[in-house]
């Protein structure tokens, strides 16, 4: 897909504009494979392999962010070629969006997309028992809300710890009353429906989730990281294996960069991480 075949969306803010322009930027010409696994133009993955007879098995899903409303699974290619490098299989799962799509139909999508990679990783050299998700900003939403949620996995004929780990960049945890949040997100869809606890990964975690690295910048925006800390009392409360670093000098936008980055922060300890898991 090019960008300029997807329909039109909502101008983000200046900043969100930038940040989208460099990560195509550093993405552009990063060898992939476009498969949909639905009807619509945003549900497609792409696949971003490692050379042939590389692949170490493990898989890491990532998830695009632009507040529900916006964004394309290419803005993540840009991260691809260091963890492919790595034997890393990646696969960057697009999305329906708000405001034509309130939750749960974005989210949902993101599992049908799991269900895909799941189910096609051997295709690839990927092991589906390694299979790991990520995610940026409200893609960082989904990837948590899947991790520590049990109610998904059954009906799509996936074992319940199909998450191996997962790694939010600069997530979001609480909708809810006291999230620090200045507006209801429109992908929320109409007040007074449930969909600010149901969509609250803070406030849906069942059981003992699977191993998590959050991280976020040390300039994001205030409510992602009180969110984070919030979301790292309650995870090792119920015993999760959690760890959590801050990027110093970091925004909302360049703690994403990171990702991509040989000498940046993420990349060196996400490795490590998911090879240690």
């Amino acid at each position: 897909m090019k960008i300029e075949d997807y329909p039109a969306q909502d101008r983000l803010s200046d900043a969100g504009e930038a940040y989208v322009a460099e990560t195509l930027k550093r993405g552009e010409g990063v060898a992939r494979e476009d498969v949909a696994y639905g009807d619509d133009v945003y549900q497609q993955v792409a696949v971003f392999s490692p050379e042939a007879g590389k692949a170490n098995g493990t898989i890491l899903v990532v998830m695009h962010g632009g507040g529900w409303t916006n964004g394309y699974k290419e803005v993540m290619a840009f991260q691809a070629p260091l963890l492919t490098a790595a034997g890393i299989v990646v696969v960057s799962v697009g999305y329906r969006l708000a405001p034509a799509h309130v939750f749960p139909t974005g989210y949902e999508d993101t599992l049908q997309g799991i269900a895909w990679v799941y189910n096609n990783a051997a295709r690839y050299g990927g092991d589906p028992k390694r299979l790991f998700v990520s995610g940026h900003s409200a893609g960082g939403h989904y990837a948590a809300l899947m991790a520590v949620t049990r109610n998904w996995q059954q009906s799509l004929g996936l074992p319940e710890d199909v998450v191996r780990g997962w790694l939010p960049i600069s997530g979001v945890y609480d909708f809810a009353e006291g999230s620090g949040l200045s507006m209801r997100p429109r992908f929320l869809g109409p007040e007074n429906t449930g969909s600010e606890v149901a969509a609250s990964p803070l406030h849906q975690i069942d059981g003992t989730p699977s191993p998590v690295f959050m991280t976020h910048g040390e300039e994001d925006f205030p409510h992602l990281c009180t969110q984070a800390e919030a979301m790292e009392a309650a995870l090792a409360k119920v015993g999760c294996d959690v760890e959590r670093d801050v990027f110093p000098s970091r925004n909302h936008f360049t703690a994403h960069l990171a990702a991509g980055e040989i000498d940046g922060p993420w990349v060196g300890r996400a490795l490590a991480w998911m090879a240690a898991h």
